[in-house]
């Protein structure tokens, strides 16, 4: 198959690369795509699509992008034949039938370690946010609430050197980099991790233990829902957990319990099981959580070095050499 695609590559005609859904990823109109134009014909579809639509955007694309959009495995099963690589225009993956492109004879590549500090900086602007309990103090001034400056400070404010962290999934990128940055601040960073190591933690004790608990783990039938009504019963009622890695790690319903019922402190959430969630949903409107909207990859440098990886996978597919691949 590359064999193949490296001996097309040498004629006249670029393939054409389809992004189905680039308003995920160039929404401000501000990315560089010209490293991909490079090798291919662009087309461009801006919204996100349905299954039908998906098969509709992809007709006579050698390449597909997608971002973070479900494609099945009945819809890859009736992509044309044309399709011979499909691009996910990010680190995770799991929204991709990698069973069904494999029958089809689709290459599924990625893009891994492109955001790892952006990820880690928001990670720590909601730690930082949590100890000095800024977004209460900034609803309380938002309601004409102006206690802080004219009483004793109403609202919890600590230090982080000396507090505990514990990262699930912390010995990859992202966690390694909020591991440094933890240490940086004088916190005590332990990790899951099937590694031995000196800082090594059983998740029970790492949840009993750490002031903080952050997730960096990949999603897979193991570890969806691994932050549930049992285990979130083990973390101290003072902790907070962080999850910028996939909505459904977390047990969102039984999330929205313990913060209701204080069972702990707080939670800081870039994703959600649902994106965005329902409009009804309590984490909008709960004064224990910090809710932003996937936001941690999305900063402008961190988009283009994603593209610029991308456009790198499609030149080395095309060469017959291709790298990034995801394997079932």
């Amino acid at each position: 198959m590359a064999d193949g695609y490296a001996a097309s590559a040498s004629s006249s005609k670029k393939p054409t690369v389809v992004l189905i859904n680039a308003g995920r990823l160039d929404f401000d109109n501000k990315l560089d795509l010209s490293n991909i134009a490079a090798h291919a014909e662009i087309a461009r579809h801006q919204s996100d699509a349905t299954p039908e639509e998906i098969l509709e955007r992809v007709q006579g694309a050698e390449i597909v992008i997608s971002k973070e959009i479900p494609v099945p495995g009945d819809v890859i099963s009736r992509f044309p034949s044309s399709v011979r690589m499909i691009q996910e225009a990010g680190t995770g993956f799991n929204n991709i039938d990698l069973a069904a492109a494999k029958a089809k004879g689709i290459t599924v590549c990625n893009c891994p370690a492109y955001s790892s500090d952006a990820v880690a900086h928001l990670v720590f602007t909601m730690i930082l946010n949590f100890s000095c309990s800024l977004v209460p103090q900034m609803r309380m001034l938002q309601n004409g609430n102006l206690d802080n400056f004219t009483k004793c400070l109403q609202v919890p404010h600590f230090e982080l050197q000396g507090k505990t962290i514990g990262l699930i999934g912390g010995s990859g990128g992202i966690g390694s980099k909020v591991a440094t940055l933890a240490e940086a601040l004088g916190m005590k960073v332990f990790i899951t991790s099937r590694s031995p190591k000196p800082n090594v933690l059983p998740l029970e004790e790492l949840l009993r233990t750490c002031d903080f608990v952050s997730l960096h783990c990949p999603l897979n039938a193991e570890t969806r829902h691994l932050i549930n009504k049992d285990t979130l019963k083990l973390m101290k009622p003072t902790a907070f957990i962080i999850n910028s890695g996939r909505g459904s790690l977390i047990n969102e319903p039984d999330l929205i319990e313990a913060l209701q019922q204080k069972t702990i402190a707080g939670a800081g959430l870039d994703v959600q099981e649902t994106e965005p969630p329902p409009l009804d949903s309590p984490l909008y409107t709960l004064e224990n959580v910090i809710l932003t909207p996937h936001i941690g990859w999305k900063r402008l440098e961190t988009r283009q070095r994603l593209m610029d990886i991308v456009a790198d996978n499609i030149g080395a597919f095309l060469q017959g050499k291709p790298t990034n691949v995801v394997e079932v």
